[in-house]
This record gives C-alpha cells, sequence and structure tokens, in this order.
C-alpha cells in the first residue's frame, strides 16, 4: 500500500484525524498528518511537498476542507482524496468564492460562526461549532472535537493554492450532504472540477462521524 498524508482542515489540528488514521495504521499504513494550522499557505505547501518527496513512493493525499487548498499545491501525488474540500487555482480565495456564489444566487452564503480578535486571529465559536461542523457526530466526539479547534489568522480567506495539480492527478471527491460549513452551491463547483464523486450523507467531518467508511475508501486508493 502506498503512504498516505493527511492535510485537516482551518481550526483543526492533526488529533481530529486520531481516529482514521490509526485505523489505517494498524492495517500498516504509513500515515502521516502534518501540522499545517496558522501558517501562509506558501509555507505549508513547502513543508508538505518535501514529505511528498521523501516518501518511499507516491503517497496518496488527504485534504479535508481547506487542507483542499493545500494539496492542490502538491506534486507527485498517486491519488488526491477531497474530502468535503475547496479546490481552487491560483488567485481563487475564500472571498472570491462567497462573491461568486452571491453573484450566481443572489444571495451571501451563510458564513461559519466565527469570533475575530484584535490580533487579526480568527476563531470558531464553541457554542455554534457542534451544529456547524459536527451535527451528526455523537456528544462525546463532538465534544473532544469542539475542544482541540483552535484559532487561524484572517489571511486564510485571502490566500489561493500555489496550484491546480487536481488538473492532471487522480481524484476523488466525497460530497457530505449535510455539510454546513461549506455552501452547497461551492461545493457543487468543486465537485465538477474532479474525476470521481462520491456522496455520502453526512456532515462537514465525516472523518469523526464515519470513520469506518472513510477508512476503507482511503484504502480502495492505496
Amino acid at each position: 500500500m502506498r503512504p498516505l498524508i493527511i492535510l485537516h482542515g482551518s481550526w483543526h489540528q492533526p488529533a481530529h484525524f486520531d481516529d482514521v488514521a490509526e485505523r489505517l495504521r494498524r492495517d500498516g499504513v504509513d500515515v502521516t498528518v502534518p501540522d499545517v494550522g496558522a501558517r501562509p499557505i506558501a509555507e505549508v505547501t513547502r513543508t508538505v511537498q518535501e514529505i511528498v518527496d521523501q516518501a518511499a513512493e507516491p503517497p496518496v493525499v488527504l485534504g479535508h476542507s481547506y487542507g483542499g487548498v493545500i494539496a492542490s499545491g502538491l506534486t507527485g501525488v498517486s491519488h488526491l482524496i477531497l474530502l468535503a474540500a475547496i479546490i481552487s487555482e491560483p488567485g481563487e480565495t475564500a472571498r472570491y468564492w462567497i462573491e461568486r456564489v452571491t453573484e450566481e444566487t443572489g444571495r451571501e452564503p451563510e458564513s461559519l460562526p466565527l469570533i475575530f480578535d484584535d490580533e487579526g486571529m480568527t476563531h470558531l465559536d464553541p457554542a455554534a461549532a457542534r451544529e456547524a461542523l459536527y451535527a451528526d457526530c455523537s456528544d462525546a466526539v463532538a465534544e473532544r472535537a469542539i475542544a482541540l479547534l483552535r484559532p487561524e489568522p484572517v489571511s486564510i480567506f485571502t490566500e489561493s493554492p500555489t496550484g491546480a495539480s487536481w488538473k492532471n492527478t487522480p481524484n476523488t471527491y466525497i460530497v457530505c450532504s449535510e455539510d454546513r460549513a461549506l455552501a452547497p452551491e461551492m461545493v457543487a463547483h468543486f465537485a465538477a472540477r474532479c474525476e470521481t464523486t462520491v456522496t455520502w450523507r453526512a456532515s462537514h467531518s465525516p472523518f469523526l462521524s464515519r470513520p469506518v467508511e472513510l477508512a476503507t475508501l482511503i484504502r480502495e486508493r492505496l
């Protein structure tokens, strides 16, 4: 089996993927979950590219949410698994997608429950995170996930990927039909850019609510 690199989304951290990562490691999969939070996208992409380049063979990369932006800038990957992910080209920022969907639908998409501080950082409101991100998780799983959330710089809304590797890398997009973090109009654009699309009735975080199914899908692509 090929090695696997998991790229978590904004406000999250590697520990959010502990369940899926451990299930795969027990099967002998070489799993790396680098910390890709709170740094400029170009710097993070370089860090992850080094991991890709050092792998024994081209790895599979899973990008969740904003992790898809990082994944888009990588080369030498055997397969991209894009889980409720943002699939963009250089120049396409979060603000770009908000404006595009607003123009297409005549209304601005609902935003995540964010709190902005005086130091240029954003925080997910813990009181609203359960419904926004973990609606189909058990109480215990959701509570742990919320406790692990951390701030991200406002710059994540103005940065874009360093490449568009999804154009020439085999890929699978997982649509989460109960996702309340990404507007469905955005997800439709992202999924249309990918070769294979799988739809699950899940919230934004099936790595927590459906770890068995996610691990199975990953194994099929290693």
